[in-house]
């Protein structure tokens, strides 16, 4: 076998199906981000929600647009801490594939919709699409492994490595996809790999300025007015991040950011040079964070390369605290806002009509590969899951005309 990237060992580059290798000079994980960058699920990204609808705005970022983001953080942490660079690449481009169409909204909507047989999760949608729906490798009896990655670089996308538990939104396998979560996650329990951690970081990082990015464009955010009325933001972070903030652990993390140099000053005025220091706040708080993960990470550990389960992630306090502030200010302004509830409130009946019209017909309107899906699911639970697998595929726009056509 070839030479995996140093530290790697045959384990990790195993695949779930067994391939020839046909380019003797790239790694098993080079091959895994070709593979998702490739993908029609990655392409599909860019009609997908990411917090403004997509197509609504030329200036705002849909899925497609953040991943990318993402990954190039993640790539650049991965890279001073000494894992594999394509790993946290490959996940970080793929860590969003699973979202249905209008993004957090439609995975509520679906995820009701599916109470029944086990509830919708996007991360578990992204692992069952990472070995199951998007066609390229087939086992031998013809079922589909999906992209058929390999262990460390399919491990590095489990956000949420467990199976649906009492009381939790947030998991990360469903039950008919127990057979390959087993063989990916061997003898780890409830672990993440520091590849998956940096991976998600790298997601909380991207989200966290270019939310506040986009909301400041949209003229949604004004950082000025955040200074004078804290206490609707603080509760907003509170609410969804840090339920243990104290006012004054935020107010401190907050004149750490107001403090900074390159902090904005003044109201925005879509001039070039209001958006070049819009830019460079962006630019300056990844690296701030990023910088701060490093230190604290090789403090700890103390070594120079980090892979797998022999080491953690460490992200200071004060660290995490900005972010979530960041985090908080562009969900108080840019989801929270009342044209924006009621569009979301239309966005989840669209979904619930269009999976009733499409339970009530199938497989008469499915696609070619999930009406053979229908046709060789087992029982009428198996099917339903067909139809979210179904609605989950589409984008935004998609969504949208097949509403029109099979609900009006």
């Amino acid at each position: 076998m070839r030479k995996q990237f140093e530290g790697y060992d045959e384990h990790d580059a195993e695949r779930w199906v067994a391939e020839p290798v046909k380019r003797p000079g790239r790694t098993a994980f080079a091959r895994d981000r070709a593979r998702v960058l490739h993908s029609a699920a990655l392409r599909r990204l860019a009609a997908k929600t990411q917090v403004v609808t997509a197509g609504s705005d030329d200036f705002v970022r849909n899925r497609l647009t953040h991943s990318l983001e993402v990954a190039q953080i993640g790539r650049e942490l991965a890279s001073t801490l000494g894992c594999d660079p394509d790993i946290v690449d490959a996940a970080c481009l793929a860590h969003d594939l699973g979202h249905p169409p209008f993004g957090h909204n439609g995975e509520r909507a679906l995820d009701q919709l599916a109470t029944g047989i086990g509830g919708f999760e996007g991360n578990a949608q992204t692992l069952r699409l990472l070995t199951r729906l998007e066609s390229k490798t087939f086992d031998p009896a013809g079922r589909s492994v999906g992209l058929n990655l390999s262990r460390a670089t399919l491990d590095a996308t489990c956000k949420y490595p467990w199976f649906r538990r009492d009381g939790e939104r947030k998991f990360g396998v469903y039950d008919d996809d127990a057979a390959v979560f087993g063989w990916l996650r061997q003898g780890v329990g409830d672990r993440r790999c520091i590849e998956a951690q940096v991976m998600d970081f790298a997601d909380d990082v991207a989200y966290s300025v270019h939310d506040v990015e986009d909301g400041i464009v949209a003229h949604s955010i004004d950082l000025d007015h955040i200074g004078a009325e804290r206490a609707p933001y603080w509760e907003a972070v509170r609410q969804t991040y840090l339920p243990e903030a104290s006012d004054a652990e935020l107010d401190e993390g907050w004149l750490r950011l107001t403090g900074l140099p390159y902090w904005p000053s003044g109201p925005f005025d879509d001039s070039r040079r209001a958006l070049g220091g819009l830019k460079d706040l962006t630019s300056q708080l990844i690296g701030r964070f990023c910088t701060a993960a490093e230190q604290a990470t090789h403090a700890r550990f103390g070594r120079s390369r980090l892979i797998r389960y022999e080491a953690d992630l460490v992200v200071p306090q004060g660290t995490r605290t900005e972010i979530a502030l960041l985090k908080g200010i562009g969900m108080f302004h840019v989801l929270n806002s009342p044209a924006r509830q009621a569009r979301r409130a239309i966005q989840r009946e669209l979904l619930t009509e269009l999976v009733e019209a499409l339970h009530k017909t199938a497989p008469l309107h499915l696609d070619a590969a999930f009406t053979a899906d229908f046709a060789e699911a087992a029982d009428d639970d198996a099917r339903f899951r067909v139809i979210i697998d179904q609605v989950a595929s589409l984008t935004d726009p998609s969504a949208q005309a097949w509403h029109t056509t099979l609900v009006h």
